[in-house]
């Protein structure tokens, strides 16, 4: 009898390796050497970098940390905590809800990058390393090898498209650069995500006063930077420091906590604000905070605009020429005609009511635009408003603006005897011109940051957002979009006529090279648009956050001279390349930014 028997086969299922860094280094010994690297870089903090205080900072001193140095120890203090906290150090998970390898990596490149920006500084500056001391050797060796740790730290390699035969040359070398930068991405990629627990409200409150109070320390150290190498360091442990706590999940946790004491947030927001004036010891710095203040009110006027109502304003700098100079025609200054001098309420109502009616009147006629079209009759009317101020100087038109000399010598408010041109002592502090303005301009500013919360709650609010959203589809549901779109083309109008009445006074004199479509400086289009996509459009926090970037940054990088605006650009392409949704973007955009992250797995039906 002959027995038949089958062979079964067993197919063993792909087994999935382990995540790998992106150099050979097994993970345990790269998470000890991207610890123990930030850690020797914090130690190096505190030793002479340089023998001669010739270089800024004066990093001479033993056990003192100075200048950039302190720099250094922040950046190396944040890896060396993420680092501990990977290898589950009781008390310090909590830094990382979402995973600690890519927030050690980014924190590790920031400190990185900051001390070696310094020693070739230092090396360059006095002539050579020679000049270096042993701190700024260990400090060098100390990062390069967290640097190395830090690559070896796991990451998933996403797994290439198949490539087509019939591709072009162009065609596989974008898809071969395509994978690159995708691998580039997962290296930096956060790990798995923990769940965070939910915290009392009086510990949430707490945890709000704390991020305040960093909040304010970080923006009054980088204003107050004394030297250019100083503020390119800030800018760079700032931006490696957000993009570490950004990847170990504490900013979204911050969010979340936030979001639900919004009222707390907001009020606690401007107290902290109120208090920078009395860190400064003269009007240096208070004089950007005030500008930074009204350039960051007028972002706000035109995130309703632009954010919640999806209209491409190009010429939105003009209604804060058009308040500014309808102030200064009634404020008492002896170049206006008029020669009257209004108290500043009714200055403020005579410049809000002004910009109203230039909106209403350069939206009704223009607003059944959409699109391409409608920037381009906005663009069109920042012109000539530019233009026609400068010809109405007596010679080319009637005498009214004193066409390119302005109206000068407007004089300082005085509010119920309390002159805003002179000092005044308050608690021991002594307050100057610019901090008075300060103070009124944080009121103006609350008051917007009003309006638009009631607005964009509202009926009209949830109109504006459908309109931006699908017009049709909105009209189609019975909106009346030209009322819409005008109301908020006249809300952000009025908004802008009320901070330029307060910058009029300021500045002393208006001109018309002040409302520019672009320029090196703020505030002008060009820049007022770029703070609203920058900040989060449809936020409120974003354009006042985007605003103040984009008000200090091109004020410290004076020194790059003709590179100022390259390096500018450069840096807003990287960052919208990393972060298109904005820095403090809201909630549908960055959906509908990173829709494939975050959209839901569809399973797929399968047959009994």
């Amino acid at each position: 009898m002959t027995t038949d028997t089958t062979a079964s086969t067993t197919v063993a299922a792909p087994t999935k390796s382990a995540p790998t860094g992106l150099i050979g280094i097994p993970q345990h010994i790269g998470r000890a050497l991207a610890t123990g690297g930030s850690a020797l870089a914090v130690v190096s903090t505190f030793l002479a970098w340089t023998w001669t205080a010739a270089f800024p900072g004066d990093l001479t001193f033993y056990g003192y940390p100075g200048g950039l140095q302190v720099l250094v120890l922040v950046g190396g203090l944040l890896a060396t905590l993420f680092g501990l906290a990977s290898y589950g150090v009781k008390g310090l998970r909590w830094l990382t809800p979402a995973g600690a390898d890519a927030a050690v990596k980014y924190a590790v490149l920031g400190t990185f990058v900051t001390a070696w920006y310094t020693v070739l500084a230092i090396s360059f500056q006095l002539g050579g390393i020679v000049n270096l001391e042993p701190g700024g050797y260990l400090v060098a060796a100390a990062t390069l090898t967290a640097l190395l740790g830090a690559l070896a730290l796991p990451f998933e390699r996403p797994e290439p498209d198949p490539i087509d035969p019939d591709e072009t040359g162009w065609e596989r070398f974008r898809h071969d650069a395509g994978h690159a930068w995708a691998t580039f991405r997962a290296a930096f990629a956060s790990d798995s995500p923990r769940p965070v627990r939910t915290l009392p409200s009086y510990v949430e409150i707490l945890i709000i006063v704390g991020i305040l109070a960093l909040a304010l320390v970080v923006f009054t150290y980088g204003i107050g930077t004394e030297y250019d190498e100083l503020f390119v360091g800030f800018l760079i442990t700032a931006g490696f420091g957000f993009s570490a706590l950004n990847r170990s999940g504490l900013i979204a946790h911050a969010s979340q906590i936030t979001a639900r004491h919004t009222n707390i947030t907001v009020c606690g927001a401007f107290i902290a604000a109120a208090c920078f004036p009395f860190t400064q010891t003269d009007d240096q710095y208070a004089t950007l905070g005030v500008y930074i203040l009204i350039f960051a009110t007028v972002a706000l006027g035109l995130n309703i605009v632009v954010g919640l109502a999806g209209l491409l304003d190009l010429g939105y700098v003009a209604f804060l020429g058009v308040g500014a100079y309808a102030a200064a025609l009634v404020s008492g200054s002896p170049s206006s005609p008029f020669g009257v001098h209004f108290p500043f309420w009714a200055a403020v109502l005579v410049g809000a009511v002004a910009s109203l009616i230039f909106g209403v009147l350069i939206g009704a006629p223009t607003l059944r635009l959409r699109g391409d079209y409608l920037a381009i009759v906005t663009l069109g009317f920042g012109e000539i408003f530019r233009i026609a101020v400068n010809n109405t100087d007596g010679t080319s038109g009637p005498d009214i603006t004193n066409g390119s000399n302005g109206i000068a010598s407007i004089p300082d408010l005085n509010i119920f005897g309390f002159d805003f041109g002179i000092q005044h002592d308050i608690a021991g502090f002594t307050i100057g011109r610019f901090a008075n303005y300060f103070f009124l301009m944080l009121l103006i500013t609350a008051v917007v940051v009003l309006v638009f919360r009631r607005s964009g709650d509202s009926r009209i609010g949830r109109a504006w957002v459908a309109i931006r959203e699908d017009e049709t589809a909105a009209l189609a549901m019975g909106i009346n979009g030209f009322r819409v779109k005008l109301i908020a083309f006249a809300v952000g109008a009025t908004l802008a006529g009320l901070a330029g009445t307060v910058q009029a006074h300021v500045t002393y004199t208006v001109t018309p090279e002040q409302y520019l479509f672009a320029g090196t400086t703020p505030p002008n289009s060009a820049f007022l648009l770029a703070a609203v996509v920058l900040g989060g459009m449809g936020t409120i926090a974003g354009p006042l956050i985007g605003a103040a970037l984009l008000f200090l940054i091109p004020n410290k990088l004076q020194f790059l001279g003709d590179y100022q605006l390259l390096a500018f650009g450069l840096a807003l392409v990287l960052l919208m390349r990393f972060r298109p949704e904005g820095l403090i973007p809201n909630r549908r955009r960055q959906l509908e930014f990173h829709e494939e992250a975050d959209a839901p797995t569809v399973l797929s039906k399968t047959g009994a």
